[in-house]
């Protein structure tokens, strides 16, 4: 295992130093970076074009100044550094950080929910094959896939920016707006849950219920001008969460990891009311402290609760407790919305079209975070929409093609329950293919969503490489390479690697 991965990181460097060679040097001569000068007719122009010479150093050949470039990037090797000077002086060591932030925030957890849904949703058409529930994934899925990224931002700006903006200045539902919104929320439901007809109806019914009852009862408190979660809600939740989880990891029959899980949203319920005090001084520091103590009473239920699997019991709580958690603390942003809301800054209209946050925006971490997510929260939906379909396909075929060998087979012959069957035999293989696409996408993650980025106006990465190709600059898109040409190929590397953890019939030789 050593040996081959000394192997494969020698054959990365050398990949990068060829790949790095060919992008100086076609991105050197892709234009002339002193013919905005040379049709200029200020009198200071040959001094402009005399300075903008040697900051690029455009009197040493493309090929040398290369060499130049590669012994500062060597120098991150010992931590020193040196990726040279943009146009405006900066080093580009500092744009590439605060760049890298930026699309890292965008684009993170994008990449990670549409990993998420897309794997779950390829999942179930699979197990649902030819049903209506897996045409309507699959169509939805290629069609937003094949929008163009820009038509989807802009719609997104003018529907969920504009238009729910305006529904924010007066939030009120009509009786037959939610009537109809009930309605296609129980159809939908009805064709999704498969089985008999009589069952769909049932199912279909109780969700045009429960979706209209809860958008009247939203419309009669306001609740999207005060929203918030409360602990009726906290509670409720969490025990279907317990029973999810349940099923999920150990199944319904395994009753000590349900009290475990139950047991967490039972703590989580005597905490809420005290936490609060505590949750108004909160910091990053303190969220994450707050988190990890979270997972490990989760743990400590588990293995309190005990049973013939501790380790089901520990899955089970930690799982529950995280996301008792996280709906605490999705309440406590609730309850700073109606401040966020009322900020002279906001002005009534908080989600952004533009922009990674409000400017000169004053407020503690809530507020803070608020205003970080209502300016990602289209960005991300965008992202969403066009990568969720190579998830979902990916994920579809190939559980589609593990269900049909025999050893999936023989474990149903044996008794095996079909979450055993699904979630540990079926599931685990099915996740060799997807490996790839995952270390590939996150290789682009960190190049930055060039179009999104421009669309609504987040200098990321993306927008710090096409400045450098715009002006022909060769230091800032060769900063932006190198961060992604080293993580997709670290990332390749993992892939392989994570291939013979998923499956024990592939070993690295």
């Amino acid at each position: 295992m050593v040996t081959y991965v000394v192997r494969r990181l020698i054959t990365a460097a050398l990949i990068l130093l060829g790949a790095s060679f060919l992008v100086y040097i076609l991105t050197a001569l892709s234009g002339d970076p002193l013919e905005e000068f040379r049709a200029s007719s200020a009198p200071n122009a040959p001094q402009l074009m005399q300075a903008r010479s040697q900051l690029l150093d455009l009197d040493t050949p493309a090929p040398i100044r290369y060499f130049k470039w590669l012994g500062g990037a060597a120098g991150c090797l010992v931590g020193q550094c040196d990726l040279g000077k943009n146009l405006a002086g900066q080093p580009v060591t500092q744009a590439l950080g605060q760049a890298l932030v930026q699309t890292l925030t965008l684009v993170t957890g994008a990449t990670i929910l549409a990993i998420l849904i897309g794997v779950a949703l390829g999942i179930i058409t699979a197990l649902r094959q030819y049903s209506a529930l897996d045409y309507g994934v699959t169509f939805m899925a290629f069609l937003f896939f094949s929008l163009p990224i820009f038509w989807v931002a802009v719609l997104l700006k003018e529907y969920g920016a504009i238009g729910f903006n305006n529904f924010l200045a007066h939030p009120t539902i009509p009786l037959p707006v939610a009537l109809g919104i009930g309605l296609v929320f129980g159809i939908v439901t009805a064709i999704a849950a498969g089985g008999a007809a009589r069952r769909r109806a049932i199912v279909g019914a109780i969700v045009f219920a429960f979706i209209t009852v809860v958008l009247v009862i939203a419309d009669l408190t306001q609740w999207f001008r005060f929203p918030g979660l409360g602990l009726g809600v906290i509670l409720i939740a969490g025990v279907g969460i317990a029973f999810g989880v349940t099923v999920l990891a150990a199944g319904l029959q395994n009753r000590r990891a349900l009290y475990a899980g139950l047991t967490t949203v039972v703590v989580g319920a005597i905490l809420y009311f005290p936490i609060q005090p505590l949750l108004d001084l909160a910091t990053p520091l303190m969220v994450i402290i707050l988190a990890v103590i979270t997972v490990a009473v989760g743990l400590a239920a588990g293995y309190f609760w005990g049973g013939y699997d501790r380790g089901q019991g520990m899955r089970v709580g930690a799982i529950t407790a995280f996301i008792v958690g996280a709906l605490i603390m999705l309440d406590r942003f609730m309850q700073s919305w109606p401040a966020y809301f009322d900020s002279s800054k906001i002005r009534g209209r908080p989600v952004a079209t533009i922009g990674a946050a409000t400017p000169n925006l004053q407020g503690d971490f809530w507020t803070s975070g608020i205003d970080s997510f209502t300016h990602l929260i289209l960005p991300t939906v965008a992202l969403i929409l066009v990568s969720l379909a190579s998830y979902t396909r990916y994920t579809r075929s190939s559980m589609l093609e593990v269900m049909n060998m025999d050893y999936i087979r023989t474990a149903r012959a044996k008794g095996v329950s079909e979450r055993s069957v699904v979630m540990r035999h079926a599931f685990r293989n099915a996740l060799i293919p997807i490996a790839t696409v995952v270390a590939l996408d996150i290789g682009q993650l960190i190049g930055g969503a060039v179009i999104t980025e421009t669309v609504f106006s987040v200098r990321g990465m993306g927008f710090m490489f096409l400045d450098g190709i715009s002006h022909v600059d060769p230091n800032p898109v060769m900063g932006v390479f190198l961060c992604v040409a080293i993580t997709a190929l670290v990332f390749n590397l993992i892939a392989d690697l994570v291939y013979s953890a998923l499956d024990p019939r592939v070993r690295v030789k």
